[in-house]
């Protein structure tokens, strides 16, 4: 990056919002990605500063009204009107830009994001935007070249970059320019009545269709780095041809895949699929939130609650190699998490997985229940002085009764699986009160090989499905470790009895 901006003492990264429906996590993931990038230059270059300018389209015209959005008839009314000037559905600020401004910033905040928040409202009314939007009206035809191919040709016959504000209506308004007049920083179009109306490109008076407002703001904002997804691919390259004309370099540019919702579809703000900030938070910790975003960002990945088990756990392994030598540091995904200061987490071998299954063993109501299980296995350890083991308790309960509790469905063995079901519990009896989870481990592991189980995965399904209802699960040892093996083997005389 630095090579492409040689003589710059101060980079400038770019995230843009679409207000017209709610944040989700791609929005978060936008800001996130683009915080990782700046916080990696600064470490790298100590001497350059950063600046992330989070700016919210919200003088677009509303053309559909999103499905999770209360109030819809209201909004019907308001169609096509810049989303600052259109009454705020949920009734709680001054329009419904406005609140989804407060929405998004409410979420970046909470990551405790270093941004500056830009109103595009703001911008053009106060007239930061003005030098380019003159400069643009003045290279129309350079614009319009640009432009106008990337459209079918009905589209082209009525194709301006500006769009005016129609001072009767409030519309934001889809229609031809009959006149230019750069002298006067003006255009001209026609209304529904057939008059010609002359309006400023400036202050406030039009505003600019998407591409060329993208193309606009990096030119106005001299923005160096954006991240954007796939599918605005083809819109980067004609913003980026515009930013030219306009007497600037385009940034550095990170093209990143789709997040997609149990269905395999891509996450939307309207429809509200996938997963929501606050629903991933009630279940887990926003450090696995972050890593799930982090990770793989060219890959399309499955935004569903089923993901959030293994991304807390995969969180707490790279924490646990944090400090392993400063090159591992620097490619672990922990440390561009915490900025490079990685906490030190320890949860005494017991990950979230582990407690979702001892939840699911024992039923738990509660993270005191799991606590009673974590006290006997690990008796220095305290809700008091291990936070985040109390929290992943917390998580861990929510999380069983929400998802897998309802989805519990145990198996009936038959005689032979009977059989080893009884050879494992006494075993299990057998064995030292200070035997290890690996002994443990290993002595299951030897049933499953001594009842001829070819393949053993066979075997420990047979554990997950018949003990805790379930078609995956933990490492056997760990969990009878934690769980007690006097209660391990009450489980497995509950399911011999089935």
């Amino acid at each position: 990056m630095l090579q492409e901006f040689p003589n710059k003492t101060e980079i400038i990264f770019e995230t843009g919002y679409g207000p017209s429906g709610l944040p989700h996590i791609g929005t978060f993931g936008e800001v996130f990605r683009t915080t990782v990038v700046a916080n990696a230059l600064k470490k790298i270059s100590p001497g350059i500063k950063t600046k992330i300018i989070a700016v919210s389209d919200d003088m677009d015209g509303l053309r559909k009204i999103p499905d999770n959005v209360p109030n819809q008839e209201m909004l019907r009314e308001h169609l096509n009107k810049p989303l600052t000037i259109i009454p705020d559905p949920f009734g709680t600020h001054e329009s419904y830009g406005h609140h989804m401004n407060s929405l998004l910033c409410k979420f970046l905040d909470l990551f405790e994001f270093e941004y500056e928040f830009r109103s595009a409202t703001e911008c053009y009314k106060s007239g930061i935007y003005d030098e380019k939007l003159l400069l643009l009206l003045k290279n129309y035809d350079k614009v319009m070249d640009v432009m106008l191919p990337s459209f079918r040709e009905e589209r082209q016959q009525t194709y301006s970059p500006f769009l005016p504000i129609c001072s009767k209506t409030s519309q934001v308004l889809q229609v031809s320019v009959i006149e230019r007049n750069t002298d006067k920083g003006t255009i001209t179009y026609k209304d529904s009545n057939g008059e010609k109306i002359e309006v400023p490109v400036t202050k406030g008076g039009c505003k600019l269709q998407w591409k060329p407002d993208w193309g606009m703001r990096w030119a106005a904002f001299g923005v160096n780095y954006e991240a954007h997804g796939k599918d605005l691919t083809p819109s980067a390259v004609l913003s980026s041809q515009i930013c030219k004309i306009l007497g600037e370099k385009p940034p550095l540019l990170f093209c990143y895949e789709f997040f997609l919702d149990k269905e395999g579809k891509k996450i939307s703000k309207s429809k509200g699929n996938g997963i929501s900030i606050e629903e991933w938070l009630t279940y887990a910790p926003i450090e696995s939130l972050a890593l799930y975003i982090f990770q793989s960002p060219k890959k399309a990945k499955r935004l569903h609650f089923d993901v959030i088990p293994k991304s807390t756990d995969k969180y707490l392994e790279f924490v646990k190699r944090h400090n392993e030598s400063k090159e591992k540091d620097i490619s672990n995904p922990a440390w561009h998490i915490h900025q490079s200061d990685v906490p030190n987490i320890e949860t005494s071998g017991i990950n979230f997985s582990l407690l979702l299954n001892l939840a699911a063993a024992c039923n738990a109501e509660n993270r005191e229940v799991l606590w009673g299980f974590i006290s006997t296995y690990a008796p220095d350890v305290t809700p008091e002085n291990n936070k985040m083991l109390n929290k992943l308790s917390d998580f861990a309960v929510r999380y069983y009764h929400d998802f897998i509790k309802p989805a519990k469905a145990y198996k009936a063995p038959n005689e032979k699986e009977k059989e080893a079901l009884l050879d494992l519990k006494n075993t299990l009896h057998s064995l030292s009160i200070t035997a290890t989870a690996e002994e443990i481990q290993s002595q299951v592991f030897s049933i499953g090989k001594k009842y001829n189980y070819s393949n053993l995965r066979d075997w420990f399904q047979l554990l997950y499905e018949t003990l805790l209802g379930q078609k995956t699960g933990p490492r056997m040892g760990s969990f009878v470790k934690l769980y007690g093996v006097d209660n391990t083997i009450s489980l497995i005389e509950s399911a011999i009895e089935k």
